[in-house]
């Protein structure tokens, strides 16, 4: 099948390509001699309610002294593409959301669009959770200073998050009674200003924060446990945690199953839950990670899968 593949990205000169999943999903797309163009949110516009994109047909390349080649731009109407990854990292700002109103227009002339623009705005990473509260820890979502510290004080320790960053940041781990509590409440909430998650701390971080990738509301069999470093309490990649690929267990299958329905009713096709001891923390639906590392220690191609769902999709 001929395909024309549009990619939404950060700068592809700055990404890591050992740990890129959006990387490994392209190199799977030229392996099937897909049209691959490539697309940064400057590129998007609108003229008389049609979207546009000045894309760049890429070449890429597993080679880390020189991973990609980009042809001269051209500026194309969107529906001459076949599908759109929107694979932007947040923060999860209004120039996302603004994005996303772009891409829904596509989406309505006929561009499948992976994952779904209403479904990105719709699915906060963090709120998303409270739509499964059998697989939660105690949660509250807050700007109250009385509140959150009612909750700290009930549970002894807690996480305190912002609602629209990624990758560790912000993130700060509460005790009763800890003095610096309230600057942390003011600092999050922007002085009870802004909404912010807080959950009870698990202890079992430790043994990592297990990612687990569902494709088309499927999981794969493989989750990658993301071990804090030492000093830290926070697993994620981006602050320094280690990747430590294991089987999926059958309370992590079990969560699954409880949010796959709703995954597949709001089109979500490419997910990644965040799930520490047997709660799920986090739904990731806007730039999920953690394919190449499981590729990699279990010898998967993650992409593939994903690449087949969309080619079911397109197809006549």
């Amino acid at each position: 099948m001929s395909i024309k593949l549009g990619v939404v990205m950060d700068p592809i000169s700055k990404i890591k390509i050992v740990k890129d999943s959006t990387f490994a999903m392209l190199l799977e797309a030229q392996s099937r001699g897909w049209e691959i163009h490539y697309i940064e949110q400057n590129d998007l516009s609108m003229l008389d309610g049609v979207p546009y994109a000045e894309t760049r047909l890429l070449t890429v390349k597993d080679d880390i002294n020189g991973w990609f080649t980009l042809q001269e731009p051209n500026n194309i109407p969107m529906q001459d593409l076949d599908v759109v990854l929107m694979r932007k990292d947040p923060p999860f700002d209004m120039e996302f959301v603004q994005t996303t109103y772009l891409l829904e227009r596509a989406e309505q002339l006929g561009v499948l669009i992976v994952n779904k623009p209403q479904s990105l705005r719709d699915a906060n990473e963090k709120m998303f959770t409270a739509w499964f509260p059998q697989c939660c820890p105690p949660t509250l979502i807050s700007r109250r200073y009385d509140q959150i510290k009612e909750f700290v004080a009930k549970h002894k320790k807690a996480v305190i998050k912002p609602l629209d960053s990624m990758g560790g940041h912000s993130i700060f781990k509460v005790s009763e009674g800890d003095d610096n509590l309230k600057v942390i409440m003011e600092t999050v909430t922007q002085e009870q200003g802004r909404f912010v998650m807080i959950q009870q701390y698990i202890d079992e971080i430790v043994d990592g924060d297990k990612r687990i990738l569902l494709i088309d509301g499927e999981p794969i069999p493989y989750v990658l446990a993301r071990m804090p470093p030492p000093g830290d309490f926070r697993g994620n990649l981006a602050v320094g945690g280690t990747g430590v690929a294991r089987e999926i267990s059958d309370r992590d299958r079990w969560i699954c199953e409880q949010v796959a329905p709703t995954l597949k009713e709001k089109d979500l096709i490419f997910v990644g839950l965040d799930v520490i001891g047997d709660y799920l923390t986090e739904v990731n639906v806007t730039s999920p990670t953690g394919i190449r590392e499981l590729d990699k220690q279990f010898n998967l191609n993650i992409s593939a899968k994903l690449m087949d769902a969309i080619e079911k999709r397109l197809a006549p």
